[in-house]
């Protein structure tokens, strides 16, 4: 494991100081937990943004799309267990 040094100000040090004492963990094991955390939401949101963009390329090159009225129909009759049709795509 490497080491890295973080300057913080008082204030902000403080208030992990107290964050950490009420989750039951030390200053340190807080801070790694929240850049761990922040790194994975990065991650998620790159991915996500990466996702997009991967199905606007199939939009405009194949041109298919669900309605979304229909999408809704079909997942809100399939949450209350009702049999549901599919929808279909269509052409823009």
């Amino acid at each position: 494991m490497s080491t890295t040094t973080l300057k913080l100000p008082e204030a902000l040090k403080e208030r992990i100081t107290s964050a950490a004492e009420t989750a039951g963990k030390s200053p340190h094991a807080f801070m790694v937990d929240a850049i761990a955390a922040q790194t994975a939401l990065a991650e998620r949101r790159a991915a996500f943004v990466s996702a997009a963009h991967t199905a606007e390329q199939e939009v405009a090159e194949y041109g298919l799309v669900y309605d979304a009225d229909e999408v809704f129909s079909y997942l809100h009759d399939k949450l209350k267990g009702k049999r549901a049709k599919r929808p279909k795509t269509v052409k823009l």
